[in-house]
């Protein structure tokens, strides 16, 4: 299937990656919907910082994840979803785990449900590495045990089940995309690398994080989305699900020591916030992705790769994120959803 002929949806385009992957669609010369949450004040989050060019050849549905009526109005006449519309951040899931199981597991319910009504050709299901826990192994292979080890994580298992359970009992052309750890330009500044930044922007001598000994595949979201369009693209890939990673492990202290050394400050002290720290139990020790499977079926590599490609990213990244309109607080709000 070819992006180019297409008509697709993406829910939760307003948000991280779904703004990214919106605008890469529409540079493809795909015909563009995308699904944002409602808000009274009008914001499409990061979808209106996107050129005029790219906003003028986009469609625009205002809706809720949690209401399949708005759901399948919105998924009507098109040949691909990318469904991206999500809850994300760990810490409030120990706190609000309904608004997760609403969002997460219903709202993935309702986009599948419409798919099969409707027959959509291809849907892309968005999941996430944290649905290992920590794993036995590593590098990840996709068929390693699902083990949740956080509300947030749970509900990502269950709507990556649902998404599989349709494909198995009705056909449904279900792909799931499990990226590791994405991360660039319009992440929320509650993620681990904009906060980092964010700090020694500030002129911050010392750091505060979470837990510095965890790993990570950290993901450039360029890399992100362009395995995205080419799970969509891949007839072979339906009814799978697909690591995407940079495929280099990286520790979360040694993460923010090359930041500030990129940054001129490679002198800080790095100091573990109690706040930030998830339940001893709770805390995902490594991941790191492997992507023979992404390569093999889809064609796909990271461009972003080893511990230049992580360099490279960081650079784009702290770029953005210390640009003088951020610094003056007129860029966009992160989306409620993902993404």
């Amino acid at each position: 299937m070819n992006m180019a002929t297409s008509k697709v949806l993406v829910t939760g385009a307003g948000g991280f990656i779904g703004s990214h992957l919106t605008e890469r669609l529409v540079r493809a010369g795909a015909r563009v919907r995308g699904l944002v949450h409602y808000r009274s004040s009008g914001s499409l989050g990061w979808l209106d910082t996107l050129p005029e060019s790219i906003r003028s050849d986009l469609e625009i549905v205002r809706a809720d994840i949690r209401d399949y009526h708005a759901v399948a109005a919105a998924m009507r006449g098109s040949d691909v979803v990318f469904h991206l519309a999500a809850l994300i951040g760990i810490p409030y899931s120990y706190f609000a785990a309904d608004a997760y199981v609403e969002t997460n597991i219903k709202g993935t319910l309702n986009v599948l449900q419409a798919a099969r009504a409707l027959q959509t050709r291809r849907l892309v299901q968005m999941s996430t590495s944290e649905v290992y826990g920590t794993p036995e192994a590593v590098p990840i292979v996709e068929t390693h045990p699902l083990q949740a080890q956080s509300p947030y994580a749970a509900t990502k298992i269950g709507a990556d089940q649902l998404a599989r359970s349709f494909h198995q009992a009705f056909g449904t052309p279900v792909v799931i995309a499990r990226p590791f750890n994405t991360y660039g330009p319009r992440q929320s500044p509650r993620a681990v690398i904009p906060a980092i930044i964010e700090q020694l922007a500030s002129g911050a001598t010392h750091i505060q994080i979470g837990a510095t000994h965890p790993t990570r595949d950290f993901t450039f979201v360029d890399d992100t989305t362009a395995a995205l369009v080419a799970a969509a693209e891949t007839d072979e890939a339906i009814g799978d699900t697909v690591h995407f990673g940079s495929g280099y492990e990286l520790g979360i202290g040694e993460l923010a020591r090359q930041i500030a050394s990129q940054m001129g400050a490679p002198g800080v002290e790095l100091v573990e916030e109690k706040a930030r720290l998830r339940p001893p139990s709770s805390e995902v020790e490594r991941l790191w992705a492997n992507n023979a499977k992404a390569e093999r079926l889809l064609g796909w590599k990271p461009l972003y790769t080893g511990a230049d490609g992580l360099r490279r990213g960081l650079e784009q990244t702290i770029q953005w994120f210390t640009a003088p309109q951020r610094q003056r607080g007129t860029a966009a709000p992160d989306s409620e959803y993902r993404i």
